[in-house]
């Protein structure tokens, strides 16, 4: 290991062509976002059908903010070093949850025709969802709604507070602050993101259940905010941001760190398969039933393959997670097959036959293109790495031997 490694010099932000550009970037997928917002709103006949869509990509944006929020949480709590740089990387992704708070409110409009086979009136004559209604009823859904959505904001907000004032002070006790809230905000994310499954994503077909689904969005989450960091890592380093904050070393930690939730997510979703195929009951092996019969069977393939096959292949070689290239394909590969995986979990609950429109782009392009705004108007003019971080001369030193 070189000794001539220094943190870098200056005000940590991000090179001007750079920043415009992103902005630029961010802000045309903000104004997309709306258009196709209002399009598929007004423009769908099926309100239920776009509400679907929409569930998918305000999923697929708030899955990747949680996933950020818990492993920056996650770096505070273990005292981790080697991740000063990319750690900031985290907090700006985590930052698209305080949008994911604003983004809910089409699906608060909709959630009638969403979730209507527990909030429609026919709900009242099925017996098992009157044993239900104690819990899934559309008051106490609400309110668990925002619990959730306001506990991952304020926690976003409050590690990027402290993060920033450290830019200033540089003051070691804000990190001892950030480590003593590390334990009880970690509590608070696994069981915010746990219930949030339950609650928006298995309650679709409230007569399904199964006990380790909050694991498996949990799972998603993980996956899909390393993929997002990696490529956020491999651009940061093209442009020279962080210096020796940010090497091929911290790059190649990020990777393992992918390929290690890669094995995570199929171990997780095979576990939820294999323990209900074996039990073989009837209300549980239904839900795959679903998946599989209406030409459903070629997405759920795709996700055994694409989701854990190909990625695994990819990251294996200690070779593919230095390189830039390799990297960036594997993880923009993996979110691609994240917005699958939501996709696959969502659609079969309103359409037996698989079929994929306008709609579900539309879906999408909402809720991504503003989070990507505000993440922009509220990060890109900060620095992008931690300026006084005292665990900045143990980052210098990460290596991968």
């Amino acid at each position: 290991m070189s000794a001539a490694k220094k943190a870098p010099k200056g005000d940590g932000l991000l090179p001007k062509e750079l920043s415009e550009s992103w902005s630029k970037i961010g802000y045309g997928l903000g104004a997309l976002g709306v258009v196709a917002l209002l399009a598929g709103y007004f423009g769908s006949p099926d309100k239920g059908r776009f509400g679907a869509a929409y569930l998918v990509g305000f999923m697929f944006t708030t899955t990747i903010g949680i996933g950020a929020l818990f492993m920056t949480i996650i770096q505070h709590l273990t005292k981790a070093g080697w991740s000063v740089a990319p750690r900031r990387l985290l907090e700006w992704v985590a930052q698209g949850l305080i949008a994911s708070v604003v983004l809910f409110l089409p699906l608060f409009v909709m959630s009638h025709d969403v979730w209507h086979h527990w909030m429609g009136e026919h709900a009242q004559h099925d017996k098992i969802l009157q044993g239900k209604a104690a819990f899934l009823n559309p008051t106490f859904f609400y309110v668990r709604a925002i619990v959730y959505l306001l506990a991952w904001a304020l926690l976003a907000m409050w590690f990027y507070k402290q993060s920033r004032e450290q830019d200033s002070s540089g003051d070691k006790k804000l990190s001892e602050k950030m480590q003593a809230a590390a334990a009880p905000a970690t509590a608070v994310m696994a069981l915010t993101t746990s219930f949030a499954g339950f609650d928006w994503l298995m309650s679709l077909d409230p007569h399904w259940y199964s006990t380790i689904f909050g694991v498996y969005i949990f799972a998603g989450s993980l996956i899909s905010s390393m993929a997002t960091l990696a490529l956020l890592v491999v651009r940061m380093r093209k442009a020279g941001v962080g210096g020796d904050l940010l090497t091929v070393e911290h790059q190649h930690d990020v990777g393992k760190f992918l390929f290690g939730f890669v094995v995570f997510f199929a171990y997780i979703g095979f576990s939820q398969f294999m323990l209900i195929w074996y039990a073989g009951i009837p209300e549980e092996t239904v839900w795959y039933k679903h998946r599989w019969d209406g030409g459903w069977s070629a997405l759920s393939m795709t996700i055994f393959l694409g989701h854990f096959v190909v990625p695994f292949l990819l990251l294996l070689p200690r070779t593919a997670k230095r390189s830039p290239s390799i990297l960036s394909f594997a993880s923009a590969w993996i979110l691609v097959m994240h917005f699958i995986d939501l996709y696959w979990l969502v659609m079969p609950n309103f359409d037996h036959h698989f079929s994929f429109s306008w709609v579900d782009i539309a879906g999408l392009l909402g809720p991504l293109g503003i989070t990507c705004a505000w993440i922009a108007k509220r990060c890109l003019g900060d620095p992008a790495y931690p300026l006084r971080d005292p665990y900045i001369p143990e980052a210098l030193k990460a290596e991968n031997l």
